[in-house]
This record gives structure tokens, C-alpha cells and sequence, in this order.
């Protein structure tokens, strides 16, 4: 069920999807997953995958 959520930029003005081609970093914590995107406006994201 949560996987099927989308990842979004939150940027004030931005609603571009975020996804493989914008992934920056991925890091394996206790936890869970932790994934930077960057957006093509400038933003980064960060999300948390259990």
C-alpha cells in the first residue's frame, strides 16, 4: 500500500513528481531506508522507506 504513494517535491510553487532519475542518495539505517531526491527547481527531499 505505501509503496504505491508517489514522492513529490513540497517546494513552495512545486508539485513535480520525484523518482529514480532524481535520486541522489540512498542510506540503510535501523530505521529504514532513507532516499534524497533533487528536484529540478533546486530542492532536495528526503524520505523515509520502512
Amino acid at each position: 500500500m505505501l509503496e504505491d504513494l508517489r514522492c513529490v517535491c513540497d517546494a513552495p510553487g512545486c508539485k513535480r513528481a520525484l523518482g529514480e532519475t532524481q535520486l541522489m542518495l540512498r542510506m540503510e539505517t535501523p530505521a529504514g531506508e532513507r532516499r534524497a531526491y533533487e528536484c529540478a527547481c533546486g530542492a532536495v527531499t528526503v524520505t523515509v522507506v520502512r
